[in-house]
């Protein structure tokens, strides 16, 4: 016993301020542990830092607008792709949207409508297509992915049919092209401010709390009084109306509205984006600033292996794996947050 007096006398004691920088270090791990936006935007300051290196002319002004353009066009659409996902659905016409709404700003317009006008009417032929899909889902029952799978179907075929398959040029002048979306600084500014807006939405109103209620708890959710039909229809409207804002703000920065643009490929890259920043495919969790971020990620990855020379083939082979990893890891920090009492 005496032995053991002297040596707590003789060891060392920490010293305040070393206990005070372990408990600085301990929060803010908790802190990232309980933050689905912080561990992807480090990902991608990693990312940043490691293609600079590798590509010199990753962080050149020339390719940070392309990408820039790239990321915002995914983030917008990811952001209505969010909010259906946490009501437990998903939405897999939003990227035909993308591609209907500006030809039918671009024949509005054509036909005399002034171009704020005819970019509403645009937005309006997309919110339609948003009740349909909710109607489908909701009143008739049919699972979401099959119902916006055949609207996907439907919408190609319309607006290949009323294109006749031809790009066509929008004819704006500088305030509007500008405004709308005509550069990568000008697009970067509506991501963010749309982010900012829904994760306010989702986080801090009644509409964001009874999605994620509807998404976390469905007859739980309707026991206490919210309208669950009222909340997935109100978001499937949403989504399509983003993506049909997506496709109007890069037919004025691209300068053309191609008929076979969007589709696949950027619905799937907007649910990648959402998977990637947090937002759990079973519904009732998710955040829109995570997925702003999966966004920037995912087109700081293809750009990167662009400029590395890596072939297309093998970003799709990276891009799979990284979703699969990010689901376990974010079923893992859901299992973590809910055992510590995190959100």
């Amino acid at each position: 016993m005496a032995k053991d007096v002297a040596d707590s006398f003789s060891r060392p004691q920490d010293s305040p301020r070393r206990v005070e920088h372990r408990g600085l270090a301990r929060r803010v791990g908790l802190s990232l542990l309980h933050s689905r936006e912080a561990s992807i935007a480090i990902a991608g300051i990693v990312l940043v830092v490691y293609f600079q290196t590798t590509a010199p002319a990753f962080l050149s002004p020339g390719n940070i607008a392309n990408l820039a353009g790239y990321a915002a066009t995914t983030a917008i659409i990811a952001a209505g792709e969010v909010m259906v996902l946490i009501s437990g659905e998903v939405d897999l016409s939003v990227g035909q949207v993308y591609a209907l709404s500006p030809f039918v700003m671009y024949y509005a317009h054509e036909a005399g409508v002034p171009f704020v006008l005819a970019i509403l009417l645009g937005l309006m032929v997309a919110s339609i297509v948003g009740i349909i899909n909710g109607l489908l889902t909701v009143v008739l029952r049919i699972p979401s992915f099959i119902a916006t799978l055949g609207t996907f179907y439907l919408i190609n075929g319309f607006t290949l049919t009323i294109s006749g398959g031809f790009p066509v040029q929008p004819k704006a002048g500088p305030t509007i092209t500008t405004t709308f979306g005509g550069n990568a600084v000008s697009q970067s500014l509506w991501a963010i401010g749309i982010a900012l807006v829904f994760q306010f939405v989702l986080r801090k109103m009644r509409w964001g709390l009874h999605t994620i209620a509807t998404g976390g708890n469905l007859l739980g959710a309707s026991e206490v009084g919210v309208k669950v039909g009222v909340i997935k229809v109100g978001n499937f409207i949403l989504c399509s109306i983003l993506g049909g804002l997506a496709g109007t703000l890069d037919s004025f920065r691209i300068g053309s509205i191609d008929p076979l643009a969007g589709g696949s490929e950027i619905m799937f890259m907007a649910i990648a984006s959402a998977v990637i920043g947090g937002t759990l495919l079973t519904g009732g969790s998710g955040t829109i600033i995570g997925a702003f971020f999966g966004a920037i990620v995912l087109g700081i990855l293809k750009d990167g292996f662009t400029l590395s020379g890596v072939s297309a083939y093998t970003f799709d082979m990276i891009l799979g794996g990284a979703i699969l990893i990010t689901m376990l890891i974010n079923v893992r920090l859901s299992l973590l947050r809910a055992a510590g009492g995190g959100q």
